[in-house]
């Protein structure tokens, strides 16, 4: 693996601009590798890249294999995620010409490999929990390298190359992957069954997940998740319910619309107060899995409440992206019965105590809500139901595929009759388009509300929708900010 990180040694992505290509597209190529790279999608990270000098193809073809093989002196590897499948031209050309090829997390393998690193694992809060370790560490000076799965807001990409002694991961689980990992210290947040595409049934996860676990120097993980608490032997465990048999403990003193205020204990003891401008258990959950690891390498308690100070969610983690027409549009990642719940949850708080981080309270919550994959839909319908069940208002968008065929009697509208059977007494729309979809909140939304996107899909191009002149959506969001 050692040629994988070398200079010499040319490296193509084929899909770089993905959340989790482009950022160790852009470590590679900030370390003085050459890297290349095919997207048919262009995005602020694809311009970062080509800023950078990586030249970027605008299709994945066999030409582009074949240009980057003519006339060298040594031929590019060649790195595939779970989403590139085996008929893909570009990664059929290099099969056939006798390039190696490898997985992304063979290349996360190796840079974890070159350094101490802290990679976090779990099913929810795996993006929100690395972005305040990275944070965290760059407001003590440790100027850490970082691969998260969302836009670092203190980087402004999803991709650090540091100079300082450790590296941040995010170990997605989605596809097993992440037993590659050999990290210094890994992270758990917490375990249910998801990505049934992947996995036969929980026990298949936990067995997943404790391969990582074993595979780490040292293991921290969240003692308020029962399955963990029953399946894992952690040098370490964190806690937002109790101080008594736990390492690390935050428990909250002010839960709040705008931020939450918690007493911060080590081994029982108590350390000192916290407050952290994000709002929600869930939040402070990762926040304190964040602050435990920071203080397990070393960093002075101290220096993590100066840089809690400096936090801000990772992009598409409760977004706020502008005004329009008086309701505030906040895109969210959420795609999982539990994340909506949170997400809820937390929305419901700002609503009932009159404080959010928005830049006014709103007064009422609408969601619009894109179901991820049909094997997620479908095994989910009912906890998908009851998680949306609790917002004001609710727009189903169709189906985001993520590349798998439909399931019969599997669609929005199943989950729409679902929802409305437990809630009759209010809205529930459901869309046949993005098109269908803009239009209906449009027209059922009202000023002040909360338009609260959620999905892993393409829900997040509502506000583009809404607001199609990018200057007009520069100029909502800069003055809304500002107000």
């Amino acid at each position: 693996m050692a040629s994988l990180l070398s200079r010499q040694q040319p490296v193509h992505f084929i899909g770089i601009g993905g959340i989790g290509m482009s950022a160790l597209a852009l470590i590679l190529a900030k370390r003085g590798q050459r890297v290349s790279g095919s997207e048919p999608k262009s995005s602020p990270i694809v311009k970062q890249l080509s800023d950078l000098g990586v030249e970027v193809f605008p299709e994945q073809c066999a030409s582009t294999i074949t240009k980057l093989t003519t006339g060298e002196a040594a031929a590019p590897q060649v790195v595939v995620s779970s989403a590139i499948p085996e008929h893909n031209p570009e990664l059929k050309a290099a099969r056939e010409q006798g390039l190696t090829v490898l997985h992304r997390s063979d290349v996360l393998a190796a840079l974890i490999d070159e350094q101490p690193a802290i990679a976090v694992a779990g099913s929810h809060g795996k993006t929100t929990t690395s972005t305040v370790i990275t944070t965290l560490l760059a407001a003590a000076g440790e100027d850490p390298t970082a691969v998260i799965g969302g836009v670092v807001p203190c980087y402004g990409s999803n991709g650090h190359a540091g100079e300082g002694r450790l590296l941040v991961a995010e170990a997605d689980e989605s596809d097993g992957s992440l037993v590659k990992f050999a990290a210094h210290l890994g992270v758990i947040t917490n375990l249910e069954l998801d990505h049934t595409d992947h996995y036969a049934d929980l026990n298949d996860l936990i067995g997943t997940l404790k391969r990582f676990g074993n595979g780490c120097t040292h293991l921290l993980a969240n003692h308020d998740d029962p399955i963990l608490r029953e399946h894992f032997q952690a040098q370490a465990w964190w806690s937002v319910s109790s101080a008594e048999g736990v390492d690390f403990a935050a428990l909250p003193v002010t839960l709040e619309g705008d931020h939450t205020e918690a007493d911060f204990y080590e081994r029982g003891r108590l350390i000192g107060r916290i407050s952290l401008p994000m709002p929600g258990l869930h939040n402070l959950s990762n926040a304190t899995a964040a602050l435990a690891a920071c203080r397990m390498e070393g960093i002075p308690f101290a220096h993590l409440q100066d840089g809690l100070s400096q936090l801000s969610p990772p992009g598409r983690r409760f977004d706020f992206r502008g005004d329009w027409e008086g309701r505030l549009i906040v895109d969210d990642y959420a795609h999982h019965p539990s994340e909506v719940r949170a997400t809820l949850d937390m929305a419901q708080l700002m609503l009932s105590s009159g404080r959010s981080p928005l830049p006014q309270p709103p007064e009422r919550l609408l969601v619009v809500f894109q179901p991820h994959r049909y094997s997620r839909t479908q095994e989910f319908l009912d906890d998908f139901a009851r998680a949306l069940s609790s917002a004001d208002s609710v727009i189903l968008a169709p189906i985001y595929a993520a590349g798998e065929a439909p399931i019969d009697g599997v669609n929005s509208h199943t989950l729409g009759d679902a929802l409305q059977r437990l809630i009759p007494d209010r809205s529930v729309l459901v869309a046949n388009s993005m098109d269908q979809l803009t239009a209906l909140v449009q027209e059922h939304s009202r000023p002040q509300d909360l338009v609260l996107a959620m999905g892993a899909g393409d829900v997040n191009s509502l506000w583009s929708r809404l607001c199609p002149d990018p200057s007009a959506r520069d100029a909502s969001r800069a003055s809304s900010v500002a107000a």
